[in-house]
Order: C-alpha cells, then sequence, then structure tokens
C-alpha cells in the first residue's frame, strides 16, 4: 500500500495565537481529516473519545466546537485541504486496500454531487445553508435590534458608545473570563484605541439601575419582536413557561440583600426568573425578573412568588398573546394558580406529592388506574376558580406525577394534555446557553453588575435566536429546532466580525 503525505506547514490556523481555543491546529486538522473518510457526523465523531490521544489532543471536543472549528477557524484553503486529503486516502484505501468497511465508497468522493457541501457542520437530510455575508449580515441585523433597546444615558461626548460596551461584554462572555482580563484581551483582539479599559467597563455597567435596567431590556423584547411582527405564528396566543434559574455566589453574605440561601447549608445564589416563549415557535426570553429572598442575613420581606409571576406575565403580554404558562414545582401555589386565572390565561403546574395526594396515588393503584382526575377549587384573598388535579403517569413510566390546571380535562386527555410539559426541556437548554456562551464571569458585590452580566447573557441570547429565525425565514418548508449559528458562533461574530468597513 502506498503512503500519503501530508504536508500542514504552508496552512494557516484562523485563531490567533492569544486565541482561547486549546485544542491545537495541527491535531484539529487531522481529526477532520479522518473525520471525512469515513464521512461521520459531528455527533458521531464526539463519541470516538479514545481516539483524541493519537491526534495529539486532550479529548474530543463537543459538536458545537467541531461546527464553530469548520466553519470560522479553518478558512476556504484548509477546508479544501482537509476534503482533498481525505479524499485522496479514501481513493488509495479502495485502489490499493486493505479492505475497510468504515471507509466510505470510492464513488462519494469521486462522483460529487452537484452544489453539494460536507462544510455545514449539519449532517442531517435537508440541511440549510447560507453564505458568510448572509450569516453576517443577519447576525448584524439582530444585534442592531436588541443592543438599540439599551441606552446607558452616558454623555453625548463619551469616550466610547454604548455597542463597544456591548462588544466587549460579549467577548467576555464568550471566552469566559472577567472584567480585567476580558478588556485586556478585548484591547489586544480589537486595537488599544477600540475597547475600554475594564474600570471604564465597570463605571459605563454602573450607569444601568436595575429598574432601568429591567425597563431597557423590555424595550428591546419589543424591538425584537417587531423584527418578526409579520410571523402569524407570533399574532396567535402561544406557551410561555416561567423558571428561576441561579447564579452561585461564594462571597460574604452581609450587606447582600440579592443573595439567596440554597439547599446546602453554604450555598449561596443570585435568583432570577425568567418567561419564555416554548414550542413551535421561536424561542425567545420575554421578560426577566430578579428574586428577592428573605434570607438570615438580610431584613428582605418573605418572598411572594406570585407577584413575580404576575410581573413576568404582565410584561410577556405587552409583545404577545399569552395562551398558557407552564411552570415548574418552585411555583406550586395557590396564590400563583390565582394570579393566572386573574390574568386571564391557563396554567399547568406540576405539584409536590403531599399526603394527600399519596392516598389518591395509593387508591389508584388498588383500583388498576393509570390515570386521574380530581375537581377542585381555589380559593385565596385575590379571588376563587375551579380547576383539576391530573394525576398521570410519569415519563419513566415508574410513578405517577401530578399536575394542577383551570383547564377542564377529561381522564381520558389528561396524559396527553400533561405532555405539553415536555415543552419545557427547551428552558434546559436555554440556561446552558445563558450562562456557558453568554453570560461573564465576575467577583464584583455590587449588584448592578451581576443583574447587567444577567440581563445581558439574555438579550444575547435572544440576539442569536431572532438571528437564526431570520436566516431560516426565507427557507421554504418546515424548518426544525436545531440552531444554523451555535451560540459561540453567533457571539464570536458580534464581537469580531460585525462592524462595516469605512
Amino acid at each position: 500500500m502506498s503512503e500519503v503525505a501530508i504536508y500542514t506547514e504552508y496552512l494557516e490556523d484562523g485563531y490567533p495565537d492569544w486565541h482561547p481555543a486549546p485544542e491545537s491546529f495541527e491535531g484539529m486538522l487531522q481529526l477532520f481529516i479522518y473525520r471525512e473518510i469515513p464521512g461521520d457526523s459531528y455527533r458521531t465523531l464526539e463519541t470516538y473519545q479514545e481516539i483524541a490521544e493519537p491526534f495529539g489532543l486532550d479529548h474530543i471536543p463537543d459538536e458545537s466546537v467541531l461546527s464553530r472549528t469548520w466553519r470560522t477557524r479553518f478558512d476556504d484553503g484548509v477546508r479544501e485541504y482537509v476534503t482533498v486529503a481525505a479524499h485522496s486516502v479514501v481513493k488509495e484505501i479502495h485502489d490499493y486496500g486493505p479492505t475497510t468497511p468504515a471507509v466510505r465508497p470510492r464513488e462519494e468522493v469521486t462522483d460529487p454531487k452537484p452544489e453539494s457541501s460536507e462544510d455545514d457542520g449539519n449532517d442531517e437530510p435537508g440541511a440549510l445553508e447560507f453564505s458568510d455575508e448572509q450569516i453576517h449580515r443577519t447576525t448584524r441585523l439582530a444585534r442592531d435590534y436588541g443592543f438599540d433597546g439599551f441606552d446607558s444615558d452616558r454623555a453625548q461626548n463619551a469616550s466610547y458608545e454604548d455597542t463597544q460596551f456591548f462588544e466587549l461584554q460579549t467577548f467576555m462572555g464568550m471566552v469566559g473570563c472577567g472584567t480585567a482580563q476580558g478588556a485586556a484581551r478585548f484591547q489586544f483582539r480589537r486595537g488599544e484605541e477600540y475597547g475600554p479599559h475594564g474600570d471604564t467597563h465597570l463605571r459605563a455597567v454602573k450607569q444601568f439601575e436595575p429598574e432601568a435596567l429591567i425597563e431597557g431590556f423590555d424595550q428591546a423584547s419589543d424591538r425584537l419582536l417587531s423584527a418578526i411582527a409579520s410571523e402569524a405564528s407570533f399574532r396567535r396566543p402561544v406557551t410561555a413557561a416561567i423558571d428561576i434559574t441561579t447564579i452561585p455566589y461564594y462571597g460574604d453574605v452581609e450587606e447582600m440583600p440579592m443573595v439567596s440561601g440554597m439547599q446546602g447549608e453554604e450555598e449561596r445564589a443570585f435568583k432570577f426568573a425568567t418567561l419564555s416563549i416554548v414550542g413551535e415557535n421561536i424561542p425567545l426570553v420575554l421578560a426577566l425578573e430578579p428574586i428577592r429572598e428573605s434570607s438570615a442575613w438580610d431584613r428582605n420581606p418573605p418572598n411572594q412568588v406570585h407577584r413575580v409571576v404576575r410581573r413576568l406575565v404582565q410584561r410577556a403580554k405587552e409583545h404577545v398573546p399569552v395562551e398558557t404558562v407552564l411552570c415548574d414545582r418552585e411555583f406550586d401555589s395557590k396564590n400563583v394558580y390565582q394570579t393566572l386565572s386573574n390574568l386571564g390565561v391557563n396554567y399547568l403546574v406540576p405539584t409536590r406529592i403531599n399526603s394527600t395526594e399519596r392516598e389518591a396515588i395509593e387508591t389508584m393503584e388498588t383500583n388498576g388506574q393509570a390515570v386521574a382526575v380530581e375537581s377542585a377549587s381555589v380559593h385565596v384573598e385575590s379571588g376563587s376558580h375551579s380547576m383539576q388535579f391530573l394525576y398521570v403517569p410519569s415519563t419513566n413510566g415508574e410513578a405517577t406525577t401530578v399536575f394542577t390546571t383551570n383547564i377542564r380535562v377529561g381522564p381520558k386527555e389528561a396524559e396527553s394534555f400533561c405532555r405539553r410539559y415536555s415543552r419545557r426541556w427547551q428552558i434546559e437548554n436555554e440556561y446552558n446557553s445563558l450562562k456557558y456562551d453568554f453570560l461573564a464571569k465576575t467577583s464584583s458585590k455590587d449588584y448592578r453588575v451581576r443583574l447587567f452580566y444577567f440581563v445581558f447573557a439574555v438579550l444575547l441570547y435572544n440576539i442569536w435566536r431572532l438571528t437564526d429565525f431570520l436566516l431560516k425565514a426565507g427557507v421554504d418548508g418546515e424548518i426544525d429546532y436545531a440552531p444554523v449559528l451555535t451560540a459561540g458562533e453567533c457571539a464570536e461574530l458580534i464581537t469580531s466580525a460585525l462592524i462595516p468597513p469605512d
């Protein structure tokens, strides 16, 4: 068998030396050549962790890193090199052996399909392809819709525009570092005169008072939705999900009224509630609300979560009609149920299993029932309404889950009705993107900084999702949930590739 030589000295790494990517350029190059030989998907390649060592890698990166490497780190010349090198190996194997079932058929590399490409990182049938120009233009449009909703009210003759602070904030979230280091690295990337210093950035962030920041986010949400106002699905009532996420805090808690205790005795965190669109629509976060709880180190009144729910739904309804709200067990409260009923929306909430629910489940088991519906009513100071308890099999089928709803549902429809609660899985992906792709690190004890960082991360998430929607809007046929760009790719574009030339 003849050998195929690989020469890499004339290939350029698309990432500069200071880029935080931990994977070596040569190792990733070899990995992509390897991938092209059998034609594996990124998802499949990620499972081959045993091949990392031969390529000089600590591990095989996940799908998003692989996709970003192909699209951003490798230029056209490198991508062509990978394809030609891999296809040469395929031809050598088929011509001279040995027979290897894993190698793709020879005709796939000698008779390529017209206009086809392996470089989009999406191996599913019917994958969407967009030019770099389309992606850059659309991301810039979405960014402008989001950023223009914020205004720090700084002087007109300030040294830096708000957009420059926003780009720095995006960069810090992308590379996962604090303000001082992030500002220094950003200046190195964009030029010392372009980006502000870390202390200047923090001073600008503190110009956003908490109440004004929430109002700014609402304005940004309104602008983002205006970009898709003609979309019919947003003129119909939507399903929304309310959840609470936590950002760990490790400092002193004295004089920190917005820090809350967690289940662990020593665990502390900032808490934020969000309301997001779920289901078939574009998954945007429409409203957010800081959580202020009573803790041993402050004089906060006990948290009344139904008031948080009221503010979230009221703000969301200013943007879109809301039909149904899905909440997790943290919102299992008669006051929450009545608040949602008073707001004229339906709700579906899983309840905690107490003695009454246990007795009902035991009766179901005795009677051989898998599903049961129990009518009830809520009576609190703010009003009353009829509701139901729905007893249905859990998703793993090994137990019974209990939901509450103000919708009339019969035993025959109860199980299928409760399946709509699974739409909340999008929230988990949402929070992962917020925390690991868009949320910058900080050790600041100033709550204005903490709140700004979280709100801005949510804004970036919305910009990412709007970019994806706008790219797909002109495509005929069914559009799947998977985004065209990864969250990291979108953040990188916002910080480096969207400034038009002078």
